[in-house]
């Protein structure tokens, strides 16, 4: 083989060998940027994180609803189509209702919309992370004045607490809290894009 033949072809097997590689930190690459937000609930061994994505957590409350609770036996209240907001950097889960308030006081049926806003909370017991001292945020009535719709906040005071005081946002598997022979306890519980991250101490 003359000699330029052969330096083509280890120039040419050097070449393939660099492209191989970088097609390999690149996928690489392209898996870590899109377990940053996972598609389902997983443990990250790189930083000790569990993380519950958004879209298994809206599935989850969604089977909490619709509701119907009574307040004060005058209010008559329909609760559905919740909606989970998730603020990145807080402690906190937020869940937005609409709301068909009925009662004999009132001329006709109210419709309203409550935002809730609710700590988060790990029970070993159960091992599910809870929503646990929810608060009415605000609650707005389509063509009711806002001193009216403030003499309401009571019934989205309620309306937070019976539909989701201690109501179990994520429960864990015992598989889910084992790596290995290494078994976990859930700790420190945040919130970031798209996602509810758990600590595994």
């Amino acid at each position: 083989m003359p000699a330029t033949a052969w330096c083509s072809d280890v120039a040419g097997a050097r070449t393939r060998r660099r492209l191989v590689l970088q097609m390999a930190v690149a996928a690489v690459a392209g898996v870590g940027s899109l377990a940053a937000v996972p598609a389902h609930a997983g443990y990250n061994i790189f930083t000790g994180e569990y993380s519950v994505p958004q879209a298994e957590l809206q599935a989850r409350i969604e089977t909490r609803f619709p509701l119907r609770l009574n307040y004060a036996q005058v209010f008559d209240v329909q609760v559905t189509k919740p909606r989970l907001g998730l603020d990145a950097g807080s402690k906190r889960a937020g869940v937005t209702v609409d709301l068909l308030v009925r009662s004999p006081l009132l001329a006709r049926p109210l419709a309203g919309v409550l935002v809730i806003s609710s700590k988060l909370r790990y029970d070993a017991g159960t091992r599910s992370v809870r929503l646990v001292e929810p608060n009415a945020d605000r609650i707005d009535f389509q063509g009711l004045a806002a001193d009216d719709a403030r003499q309401l906040q009571a019934i989205g005071q309620v309306v937070a607490q019976q539909a989701l005081q201690d109501y179990p946002l994520h429960t864990f598997q015992p598989e889910d809290l084992r790596y290995g022979n290494r078994v976990f306890t859930p700790g420190e519980i945040f919130v970031a894009d798209g996602a509810i991250v758990v600590k595994l101490d």
